[in-house]
């Protein structure tokens, strides 16, 4: 489903990215784990191309491309397949719940506004949120406005969905409720890549966990053996600090 070979990425003398290589199959969920600074957003964003890499590919489906010299089509195309799920929300706070889920299916897409709205409709009631279609972003909690994002991104049917720690801006009693919607979504067989902070929540749904540390993968596997009996020590001592602070 996707593949990132080499990729490097750079700001200025500080080398994020060294050399990165992913393989997610079709339906996997991928965890990415790692300390603060170790590339795990900014290989997200290299794949939606909100950032450009310095060098690498990138394979989605039968499209591969250059992510370094990718033409404007190109980008296009990835974006279509892919849809991303960020820390802090990112809503217009000046149109409804509703509304920030049709969005891109009206404008984008092109999509009637009546199909779309029954969409947004069915997708926030698959999120718990059927009773907030004319609510503004300012009118929800933090974990709805989450739950609202991902909705957003499930409306555009993509290929891939990222996850750029989803729960990371969240006050601690909330974390829970966005957690069981990504859960759900992830038993429904979508393929994912999962940045997160959350050991259990990573050992309770991926199928693949990564740990990244410096610009590199450095140890991954499935989630019993990355987060039960992992080879590398930087690894133990990662796991031992979060699940120490949990």
């Amino acid at each position: 489903m996707i593949q990132i070979k080499n990729i490097h990425k750079a700001f200025g003398d500080n080398q994020v990215l060294k050399g990165v290589d992913l393989s997610v199959n079709k339906g996997e969920v991928v965890a990415v784990l790692g300390p603060s600074g170790s590339g795990k957003t900014t290989m997200l964003r290299c794949i939606n191309f909100l950032v450009t890499a310095d060098r690498g590919e990138l394979t989605i489906g039968d499209l591969t491309v250059d992510m370094h010299s990718a033409s404007k089509e190109e980008i296009l195309q990835i974006r279509r397949k892919t849809a991303m799920v960020f820390q802090t929300y990112n809503l217009f706070k000046n149109k409804t719940a509703l509304e920030n889920i049709t969005e891109g299916l009206i404008i984008v897409q092109g999509m009637e506004k009546e199909k779309a709205e029954q969409i947004g409709r069915d997708l926030l009631a698959k999120v718990g949120l059927a009773d907030r279609a004319d609510s503004y972003p300012s009118q929800l909690s933090g974990g709805q406005q989450q739950r609202i994002g991902i909705a957003r991104a499930l409306a555009l049917n993509p290929e891939v969905i990222l996850f750029d720690e989803p729960t990371s801006a969240l006050d601690p009693e909330l974390v829970g409720e966005v957690l069981d919607v990504i859960k759900q979504v992830a038993q429904e067989g979508r393929t994912m890549i999962i940045v997160t902070h959350e050991i259990s929540f990573a050992a309770d749904v991926a199928d693949h966990v990564v740990l990244m540390d410096g610009g590199h993968i450095i140890e991954e596997g499935t989630a019993e053996q990355v987060l039960k009996n992992p080879k590398n020590e930087r690894t133990r001592r990662f796991l031992a600090r979060i699940l120490r602070n949990e």
